[in-house]
Formats: structure tokens, sequence, C-alpha cells
């Protein structure tokens, strides 16, 4: 799954939230809830866009240029979507959690250095994980001693499959490497 790919399907329920909320005047308290929650997400420059498309009708692709790449691919599905409901993302499909490590690793370091945005974001995520049980709440078991700075691979893997443990190394990796200076 490329990194366009991994974006939609960790994105695909609010992309299509935003899309049938957004189309349907009689769901606007929805919408508006929506647009709260991504605000309190720090998405402020996909909100403004969001908004752009749905207040002000606005279609052009130039919207998009101030976005970074991650939200430039939720606001062009939004976009595709309007006109073809046949594109939007299946938010049945899941992303592919090796490629998840990166993200985890990097808001895992952010919250260990004293970002409460990201703290609570991966919280939250944490909490998530945990009310799915199996791997993903052992998983979520090992978040908070890595914000703690735990780096014992053997210690955070213990009684985890070897996809969640292949997860914990790849995030350990990234951590490293975040740790390190590296960008």
């Amino acid at each position: 799954m490329d990194k366009r790919a991994q974006i939609l399907a960790v994105h695909a329920a609010f992309i299509n939230q935003v899309v049938v909320s957004g189309s349907d005047p009689d769901r606007n308290s929805e919408f508006e809830q929506l647009m709260a929650m991504a605000k309190a997400h720090g998405w402020d420059e996909l909100v403004a866009v969001i908004r752009l498309i749905f207040d002000q009708g606005r279609r052009d692709i130039e919207l998009l240029n101030s976005l970074d790449e991650e939200d430039q691919v939720i606001a062009e599905a939004i976009l595709r979507g309007l006109q073809d409901p046949a594109t939007l993302p299946d938010p049945n499909q899941r992303p592919d959690p090796a490629l998840a490590a990166p993200g985890l690793a990097s808001m895992i370091h952010a919250a260990g250095s004293g970002n409460a945005q990201a703290l609570q974001i991966i919280a939250e995520m944490a909490d998530q994980m945990s009310r799915v049980g199996g791997p993903m709440a052992r998983l979520a078991a090992v978040i908070r001693p890595l914000i703690d700075g735990e780096r014992d691979p053997d210690l955070l893997c213990k009684r985890m499959d070897s996809n969640t443990e292949s997860m914990v190394l790849g995030i350990l990796d990234e951590l490293k490497r975040l740790e390190e200076g590296g960008d």
C-alpha cells in the first residue's frame, strides 16, 4: 500500500462523513461537529479548505496548494467524492500497520518531548486501540512506556504476536532516528 493509499485508508471514515454531511443541509450539525473535531486535532488549514469547498462551492485544485501532503490527499479525496461518490475511499479498508509505525513514533516522540496536543492525540489513539482488544490492546499498552522513554524491545514486546512485535520494532527504529536528530 503506497503512502497515498495509506492516508486514504486512515482517514476514509472522516472523508466519507465530510462528503455526506457537508452535502446535506439537514446534517449541518454533524458537519460542524466534524469540523470542530478536526480543528481540535490541529487540522486548521484542512478545515479552512473544507469550508471553502462547502461554504463557497470552490472546486479548484489551487485550494490544495497551502496544505501539507496528508491534508492535500484528504482534500483531494473530498473533491473527487463530491464529483463522483464511487471514488470515496472504503471506510472498512484497514491501513497497513507497518506504515503506521513512523506516524506513531513521531506522535510518541512529540508527546515525550512535552507536546500536550500530541499527548492528547496519542492517548485517544491508545484508548481506541485498547477497546479493539487483542494485539491492538497490547500495542496500546506499550505507548505510555514508550512516551516515558522505555526502549527495551524484549520488555516492550512480551506476549505480542509477530505482527504487533514488528510494529513495535518499527516504532523503536523510528524513535531512535528521531532522537538522534534525523528528520
